[in-house]
C-alpha cells in the first residue's frame, strides 16, 4: 500500500480509508494535542510524529536520548529546530519523564516511540507518580475494515489478559466513552461470546447478561448494550435475522467487547491479516490517552491513532470545563 500525506489530508493509491480520513479531518478542527513522545529514536516512530505534526494533529515533545533523536531526524531529512526535546538517557527514563510531563500539565497525551509497550505502560500504571485513575486501564483497537460501513472498536485485546466482571465494567465504559468521543451516535455495544444465548457452562455468556443488566440499571452509561452475541449476529443484520434476534444492537454493533485478551487479539489480527483491515490503537482509563503504535503500522493507521487520542482529549477538556453542581 502506498499512502501520500498532503496539505489537504491523506490519500491512498489502492483503497480508501474513509472512516480514518473522517477521524483525521475531525481532529484537525481541534486544538493541536500536546503529546509527550517517549523514546522516538528510529525512523518509524519519529516519522509518525512528523506526519501527525504536519497535519496539525499534534504538538510533540520528544523525550529520549537527544543524540539518537537527532540522528533519526537527520536520517529522515527532518529539521528539529522548532521541536522541543527533553533529554533522557535511555528508554525507561524516557517513559518516566514523558509521564512527568503529563503530571506537570505540559502534555495532554503520551505516545509510544521505539520502546517496548511494557516500558511505557509500566510508567503509566506505577502507583507512585503514575497516571492511574479510579478506572481500570484498557486498550481499544479502532479498526477500519474494508466494505464495513462503520469503524469497529474492539476491546480489550492488548492489556487485560483475563478480565473479571468488575474489570469488564471499566473496559466497557472506556469503550463507550471512546465511541462518544469519536462522535458515534448511537453507540451500540455487543458483548461477544460463542453464542447468543445464556449458557451456565459458558462463563462469558453469564458475564454478558450481567453487564447488560448493569447497563439497564445505569451502572454503565452512554451506550446501548446487548449480549451475549456471537460475532456474526453482532455485526451482520442477515445473520441476526436468521437467528430471529430482536435487538437494537444485533447486526449493527460498533463496539465489540471480547471475553478475554486471547479472543480479542485473534479477532483483531484476523481482521488485519485476512480482511486487510487497519487497527489504530489507544489506551484509556489513565489520566490521558496513550497512543500505542507499532513499527508495522501504516501511515494512515498512525495518523488515525493520533486523531483518536485528540478526540478523547477534547472530550476530557469539555468535561473539565463543566462546573460541578
Amino acid at each position: 500500500m502506498t499512502i501520500a500525506v498532503t496539505a489537504q489530508g491523506v490519500s491512498q493509491d489502492q483503497r480508501r480509508h474513509d472512516k480514518y480520513d473522517r477521524l483525521v479531518a475531525t481532529a484537525q478542527s481541534l486544538p493541536k494535542l500536546k503529546v509527550a513522545v517517549a523514546h522516538p529514536c528510529d525512523a518509524a516512530s519519529l516519522g509518525a510524529v512528523f506526519e501527525a505534526a504536519a497535519l496539525g494533529l499534534i504538538e510533540p515533545i520528544l523525550v529520549g536520548p537527544q543524540a539518537r533523536i537527532t540522528a533519526a531526524a537527520e536520517a529522515l531529512g527532518k529539521d528539529l529546530s522548532a521541536v522541543r526535546i527533553v533529554d533522557a538517557p535511555h528508554s525507561h527514563a524516557a517513559a518516566e519523564e514523558a509521564v512527568n510531563l503529563v503530571r506537570s500539565g505540559q502534555a495532554e497525551a503520551l505516545m509510544k516511540g521505539s520502546l517496548h509497550t511494557d516500558e511505557i505502560m509500566g510508567a503509566v500504571v506505577r502507583r507512585e507518580g503514575g497516571l492511574r485513575t479510579a478506572r481500570r486501564i484498557s486498550h481499544c483497537f479502532v479498526m477500519d475494515v474494508p466494505d464495513h460501513e462503520t469503524a469497529l472498536i474492539i476491546t480489550d485485546a492488548a492489556v487485560n489478559i483475563a478480565p473479571t466482571l468488575e474489570d469488564k465494567v471499566h473496559i466497557l465504559q472506556n469503550a463507550i466513552d471512546l465511541a462518544r468521543a469519536m462522535r458515534v451516535d448511537p453507540v451500540r455495544v455487543a458483548i461477544l461470546s460463542a453464542m447468543e444465548t445464556v449458557n451456565p457452562k459458558v462463563p462469558s455468556t453469564i458475564e454478558a447478561a450481567a453487564l447488560c443488566k448493569m447497563a439497564d440499571r445505569g451502572q454503565i452509561t452512554g451506550g446501548i448494550v446487548d449480549g451475549p452475541l456471537a460475532l456474526d449476529n453482532a455485526i451482520d443484520l442477515g445473520a441476526a435475522k436468521i437467528k430471529k434476534i430482536q435487538s437494537p444492537v444485533a447486526g449493527q454493533a460498533n463496539v465489540l467487547v471480547v471475553p478475554d485478551l486471547e479472543a480479542g487479539n485473534m479477532l483483531a489480527k484476523s481482521l488485519t491479516f485476512l480482511a486487510d483491515a487497519d487497527a489504530a490503537g489507544i489506551v484509556l482509563g489513565a489520566r490521558v490517552p496513550v497512543i500505542l503504535t507499532s513499527r508495522a503500522d501504516s501511515t494512515i493507521t498512525r495518523l488515525a491513532s493520533c486523531a483518536v487520542a485528540s478526540l478523547v482529549a477534547d472530550l476530557q477538556r469539555k468535561r473539565l470545563a463543566v462546573p460541578e453542581v
